[in-house]
């Protein structure tokens, strides 16, 4: 099974940047699809980025478009999001979740979720 840990969540303020990481492991590949969520208090989990296996396809939400960028490293089997010009709006659990099934996204979002990392918390305040 994949195990997937997120890190590089904080307090930020508004314009700011972070940087999240999904570090993978579990498998001897890296041949799946990498997906970053996001959940806000009293809101549904929503995706916000996806990319494919090999990297060379990214897709994001429109909400994040611009703002944020999303690489991997597969010899690392690392995925990072780069996340820009923070809004209060971005505060949320950010969540990786991989689709071992698949190595393309459906948009900016997984096709079936196989497995979740615990989440790490941003927080964007002015």
């Amino acid at each position: 099974q994949l195990q997937l840990v997120e890190s590089g969540g904080g307090l930020v303020q508004p314009g700011g940047s972070l940087r999240l990481s999904c570090a993978a492991s579990g498998f001897t590949s890296a041949l799946y699809a990498i997906g970053w969520f996001r959940q806000a208090p009293g809101k549904e989990r929503e995706g916000v980025s996806c990319i494919n296996s090999s990297g060379g396809s990214q897709n994001y939400a429109d909400s994040v478009k611009g703002r944020f960028t999303i690489w991997r490293d597969n010899y690392k089997k690392t995925v990072y999001l780069q996340m820009n010009s923070l809004k209060v709006e971005d505060t949320a659990v950010y969540y990786c979740a991989a689709d071992v099934s698949h190595y393309y996204c459906s948009g900016y979002e997984l096709l079936s979720p196989s497995d979740w990392g615990q989440g790490t918390q941003v927080t964007v305040v002015s």
